[in-house]
């Protein structure tokens, strides 16, 4: 047996003095309207910035090593620390013996504190020490210290770092 008629489905809703708007029923379809389209333009705006965001990650090369040959290239290519690979020569930047040292087997580096300029400000370097699974240890064809820097929303950590001779 059904309670449908003892519900109340079929009766009128009881209008009360506190009523102020007679157009509430339409007041509240706006809303949900409104609510849809901010809710869809959040969503196209997301989706935006996911489609630009690879873009500020893309490895770069300024030219530094222009002048390598095919073998050297195919070399730098396949460098790998414990960390995964260390990209391409293009992503690592040569270092002076300055701006590295070694104690007790640790390695530590300088390198820029931001991973891009500042309106023309000179960079203030920080000392950061080398994860030992960032260590390459392959003979250095290159000869000069390299390093590859991650900057990320985490800080600054070392991807690969390649000792030199330090001569």
């Amino acid at each position: 047996m059904s309670h449908w008629i003892d519900s109340g489905r079929d009766r009128p809703r009881p209008r009360t003095d506190d009523w102020e708007n007679e157009n509430d029923g339409l007041e509240h379809v706006n809303g949900r309207r409104t609510r849809r389209l901010k809710a869809s333009l959040a969503i196209g705006f997301a989706v935006l910035l996911l489609g630009l965001a690879p873009q500020l990650g893309h490895a770069r090369d300024r030219g530094q090593f222009a002048n390598s040959t095919p073998d050297m290239k195919a070399w730098f290519e396949g460098l790998r620390s414990g960390k995964g690979p260390c990209c391409s020569d293009a992503d690592g930047t040569a270092i002076s013996d300055a701006d590295w040292e070694s104690r007790n087997g640790h390695y530590r580096v300088r390198v820029p504190r931001y991973g891009y300029l500042l309106a023309g400000q000179e960079q203030e370097l920080v000392w950061v020490d080398v994860p030992e699974e960032a260590v390459i240890t392959e003979p250095n064809r290159m000869g000069r210290t390299m390093v590859w820097p991650l900057y990320g929303y985490l800080g600054l950590t070392i991807r690969c770092f390649m000792p030199g001779s330090m001569t």
